[in-house]
C-alpha cells in the first residue's frame, strides 16, 4: 500500500496510507493548506478562554470571602480593580487575534481578486 510521502513534525516519514493517485494525506497534501488553515482557526475560536474560567473562579472565591467577613472590604475592592484590569487584558487579546484574523482573510481575498482581473 503506498504511503503518503509526507514529513511529520518529528522530522520522520508520514505513515498514513493512501489511494493512488494521491500522493499525500490530508494532513500533508500542500492543496489544502488553505482548508487546514481555516478549520484550525475555526477550531481555536471555539475553545473556550480557560483563563477566563480561573478569573470567574477567583471573583466567586472572593466574593464568598467578602461575604463572610474573612476579607477587608478595601483590599477586596482592590482585588476587584485589578481582576477587571485582567479582564480587559483578555478582552484586548482577544480582539488582537480576532484582527489578525480578519487581515489574514483580507489577504486571501485580495489575492484572489488580483488573480481574477489578470484572468
Amino acid at each position: 500500500m503506498p504511503r503518503c510521502v509526507g514529513t511529520k513534525r518529528d522530522g520522520g516519514q508520514c505513515t498514513t496510507i493512501v489511494k493512488p493517485p494521491q500522493t499525500h494525506c490530508y494532513q500533508h497534501d500542500p492543496d489544502r493548506a488553505a482548508e487546514r488553515k481555516r478549520n484550525a482557526s475555526r477550531a481555536a475560536r471555539s475553545k473556550p478562554n480557560r483563563e477566563l474560567s480561573s478569573v470567574k473562579a477567583l471573583l466567586e472565591d472572593l466574593t464568598d470571602r467578602v461575604l463572610a467577613g474573612d476579607v477587608e472590604t478595601g483590599r477586596a475592592a482592590v482585588a476587584n480593580q485589578l481582576v477587571n484590569t485582567r479582564l480587559r487584558a483578555i478582552e484586548q487579546e482577544r480582539k488582537m487575534r480576532e484582527l489578525e484574523e480578519l487581515e489574514e482573510r483580507l489577504e486571501a481575498l485580495e489575492g484572489v481578486l488580483k488573480g481574477r482581473k489578470r484572468a
